[in-house]
């Protein structure tokens, strides 16, 4: 049996072959990269830490980290908001919304268009000269004169919010809906006979409740946003325009990498967002369950 045993690491060894050479091999390159200043052909010198040393004095990174916070805390506050009360509504014992299944694929199908395709939707919808979103607000008389949203810091980073609110509320919605049909039905009918209003309910049952998938939902959320790439990639000229407003963290690893060829700065700007996404995960994780820990005691 023991010959027989032997077998089964033939099976698994394309597995961990090709994980070794396509995700374990990059990591390692990266890491000895960042300790050099490799442009990407010659030979790499060691360099020890100036590239971090930099880092922490590159006033270009601590523009991307901000714009990447304030794309994501924007985002990320619209979209769980709208999660939370379209959840609440559609789980309201007196409601009883009808059609949850059409609902729900309606509210997901922006999810399943590619980041490509979005970026030329509203690059078209808010071009300042002919597009809708401009000529909808000045026959309505909301506005005289059309608005750049793509060429001003302000309004850009706010199309990029709501444009990734709009891709991806749908799948927190899901997410929250499957936490709420797993919670007992049994509270929520207790509270309508106790007399207790959707807020209260809302409040005192079904967010305590969910706060495990509310959890995941924050801290996949910051991940991904902290990771935030295609569509300010897309959506304009490519290196964070207008005035950097739009130059995230991943953009500017990946101009530094492959537009100026300083593949050793890089490679220590991907740490840098790795401990940056590692840090902020840890926060949020800690927050969140030291919170719940103190409302346990007070019960």
């Amino acid at each position: 049996m023991k010959k027989l045993h032997r077998y089964g690491y033939f099976f698994i060894a394309p597995f961990w072959l090709v994980f070794l050479i396509f995700s374990i091999y990059p990591v390692a390159l990266t890491f000895y990269y960042s300790f050099t200043n490799y442009t990407g052909s010659g030979i790499a010198e060691t360099v020890g830490f100036s590239n971090y040393t930099r880092l922490l004095t590159d006033s270009f990174f601590v523009q991307a980290f901000v714009n990447t916070l304030k794309i994501w805390g924007v985002n990320f506050a619209l979209q769980l908001g709208l999660a939370l009360i379209l959840a609440a509504i559609f789980s309201d014992m007196r409601l009883k919304m009808k059609g949850q299944s059409f609902f729900r694929a309606i509210f997901y199908l922006p999810n399943l268009i590619t980041v490509s395709s979005v970026a030329l939707l509203f690059g078209i919808l808010l071009d300042w000269q002919h597009g809708s979103l401009n000529i909808v607000l000045m026959n309505l008389g909301l506005i005289k004169d059309p608005i750049n949203w793509l060429n001003e810091p302000a309004t850009a980073q706010i199309s990029v919010s709501l444009i990734l609110t709009w891709m991806w509320f749908g799948h927190s919605f899901i997410v929250i809906m499957a936490g709420i049909s797993g919670i007992s039905k049994d509270y929520f009918e207790a509270a309508l006979i106790d007399g207790a209003n959707r807020w209260q309910t809302l409040v005192s049952i079904t967010l305590p409740l969910l706060k495990p998938i509310l959890l995941y939902i924050m801290i996949t959320s910051l991940i991904g946003g902290l990771q935030l790439f295609d569509l300010p990639m897309l959506i304009t000229d490519g290196i964070g325009s207008p005035d950097g407003s739009l130059n995230t963290m991943v953009l500017y690893l990946y101009n530094q990498a492959f537009k100026y060829n300083n593949y050793g700065y890089a490679s220590a700007v991907a740490y840098g967002l790795f401990l940056i996404t590692v840090i902020f995960s840890a926060i949020v994780f800690k927050s969140m369950y030291s919170s719940g820990r103190k409302q346990a005691r007070q019960v």
